[in-house]
């Protein structure tokens, strides 16, 4: 069985960005997932930050489409 390297390509605390961002990356046909992780010491216990991750070969067609959605939220 092969397996596949992922990477980290957006990361937020808000549950709400991250689906978006992911519903993004799921209509460009690019297979991720979301991993929840505590955020450091520095924070409160309960915060935790979401990352979307995707295979490594899908790292540059998911940052053009994470880039071209930040932009078009950025100028509204």
């Amino acid at each position: 069985m092969e397996r596949s390297t992922r990477v980290s390509v957006f990361e937020s605390d808000k549950p709400a960005e991250i689906q978006l961002i992911k519903s993004k990356l799921d209509d460009a046909n690019i297979t991720n997932a979301v991993e929840n992780n505590y955020l450091t010491f520095t924070t409160t216990p309960t915060a935790t930050s979401l990352k979307v991750m995707v295979k490594l070969e899908d790292e540059k067609k998911a940052f053009e489409v994470i880039d071209a959605y930040l932009q078009q939220n950025e100028n509204q």
